[in-house]
This record gives structure tokens, sequence and C-alpha cells, in this order.
């Protein structure tokens, strides 16, 4: 008898979270695009990426790689992206199983989001200034082994994020029930907010509304939790060692830094700049995002123009 009462809760907690799952799921307004521009598509290995494209064509075409988190998208770049393109032709994909592009269940990895970088670069670009975030500067730097780019600037750039890989925990936030669960409180409103507060922005009052709302839309559009499973669990790590891939490219790399970074420690840095021989750009009340905290400053820094931030090892 106790038994069956057990079994009778568990299916019941089972056939609750699947329908507040569908609840969630069914909750999110019509989920539009964040930057201002054109919106166009990609077509790239069965996958329909989304682009946002602003400036006039005939500019030197820069390219904006977000980073990989729960809720990435171009969105990222929403406090540079008009003044970009007043000067550079600016494109801005979702990666593939992020933001408006295609979210199949796939198992992603590093290989399919640095082949992705390639050859988006290769076809939708001519020779552009690449500015990659976090843990896709690894896929960015990796590309241009293989692609033309002017320069790379990178932003908190890291080749390692959740260390080991997990089988186990992919396969448990790809889980069609309790995955989704765990992946909705993870993409909470009040999650997105713990995360910049400990890690994103070193000042909250940067963090507007608008974004933490369009961020809690796009973790909840179906098929949201695939890409990050792989992320979370360690398989969007590239195999290289990023210093070294840094360090063989014919390429002038700039590293942008927040000085107050913990995930990625102004430290690590340093080292990479040394053994790449890039050149370090260090921004003062910073942590990960210092291309949205200080945006006039880092529009100066793809400009050419970095009088206004530290430059640490400028000759």
């Amino acid at each position: 008898m106790r038994l069956r009462k057990a079994l009778g809760a568990a299916v019941g907690a089972v056939g609750a979270t699947a329908v507040a799952n569908r609840v969630l799921q069914s909750r999110p307004d019509e989920f539009e695009p964040f930057l201002a521009g054109t919106q166009r598509t990609y077509r790239w290995r069965g996958f329909d990426v989304a682009y946002t494209e602003a400036g006039d064509p005939e500019d030197p075409d820069l390219v904006l790689l977000h980073g990989i988190n729960a809720a990435g998208s171009s969105h990222e770049f929403h406090t540079v992206f008009e003044a970009l393109a007043e000067d550079y032709h600016v494109v801005a994909p979702d990666l593939p199983g992020f933001g408006h592009s295609d979210r199949p269940p796939l198992l992603y990895s590093a290989s399919l989001l640095t082949t992705f970088v390639r050859d988006f670069l290769a076809d939708e670009a001519e020779n552009p200034t690449v500015v990659a975030s976090s843990l896709t500067a690894a896929y960015a730097a990796e590309a241009a082994r293989e692609v033309d780019v002017a320069e790379l600037i990178l932003v908190c750039p890291t080749d390692t994020s959740m260390g080991n890989r997990n089988v186990w925990l992919r396969s448990l936030l790809r889980a069609p029930v309790v995955g989704q669960a765990i992946f909705n409180l993870i993409g909470s409103r009040a999650s997105i907010r713990h995360f910049h507060d400990d890690h994103g922005y070193y000042d909250m009052a940067n963090l507007s509304d608008e974004v933490v709302d369009y961020e809690w839309q796009s973790a909840h559009q179906p098929g949201a939790r695939f890409a990050p499973a792989s992320f979370v669990s360690g398989f969007l790590d590239p195999e290289g060692d990023l210093g070294e891939t840094l360090s063989s490219l014919d390429v002038p790399v700039t590293l942008v830094w927040g000085e107050d970074a913990d995930i990625t420690p102004l430290s690590r840095g340093r080292d990479l700049a040394d053994e790449a021989d890039a050149t370090l750009v260090v921004f003062s009340d910073s942590l990960l995002l210092p291309h949205v905290e200080h945006p006039e400053e880092f529009v100066d820094v793809v400009r050419g123009e970095t009088v206004r931030v530290r430059v640490e090892n400028d000759d």
C-alpha cells in the first residue's frame, strides 16, 4: 500500500512537472530580435542561422560573436551595435542552438561551433574584424587559422568553462521532463539576475529589465536547453590551447578584460597576452561584460582609439 502511494506520488510529481514545463514554454510573448537592423538568415548544414546586419556594406566588415550561456545570443552587443554600424558593416549572428537560430536536439560540440564560425566568416564577411566573447573567442581564434581576418578583438576569452566533460549531466539536462524543469530553473529571471550579479555586471544598475525579459524569453524557446546542456557539461570546451592557437596566428590580437572578472581573472589575461604577444586592454569597474557596461570606451577600442582605457602592454 505504501509502495503504491509512493509510486502514485512520483507519477503525480512528474505529471505536475510536465504540465509546468508546458505552461512555461507557452508563456513567452512573441520572441522578437533584440538588435535594430536588417534580419537575415544564413543556411548552414541544415540550420537556419539568424543574424542581424547594419551599416554600409561598403564599409569594412565587422562580425560580432556572442558568448555561451543559457540565454546567449547576439543581444549581448546591444549597447554597441548601432555605434559600431556608423563605421563598419556589422554582422551579428546567433550561434546554432541559441537565440533566433534553429535549436534542434543535437549533441552540440566545440567542433560544431568552431566549424560554424569558420564557415560564417568565409561566406558572410570579407577579411573582417572579429569581436568574440568568452568561450566563443576560442572558436574565432581557431577559425582564423583557415579564414582571412583583419583583427581579433576577444573579450575575456577562455578555452575552458566547466572542467571535465560529464556525459551524465548532459543526459540529465537533455531529458524531456526533468531536464526541462532543471533548465527552466536555470533560465528563470531570478537565476539570470543572480548570474549577472555574481559574474556579469560590475554595476547591476546597468542591467535593464528589458534585457532580463529577453534572456528569459530566449531560455524558454523550444529546444533552448540542448546547446546549454553541452555547455554546462563541458562539451563546448575546445580541444586546443587558446594561447598556442593565438600564438600561431599572423593576425593582430587585442584582448579586452574586465579588471574585476572572476571566472576568467585578469591574471589569465596577462598570461595570455604575454604568450600570444597580444595587446591587453583593461576596463576598470567591470567583470565579464566590459563591452556592455562601458560601450563608448569599447567602441573606441574597436576603432583603434584606446585613450580612455588602460593598455597594459602597448609598445
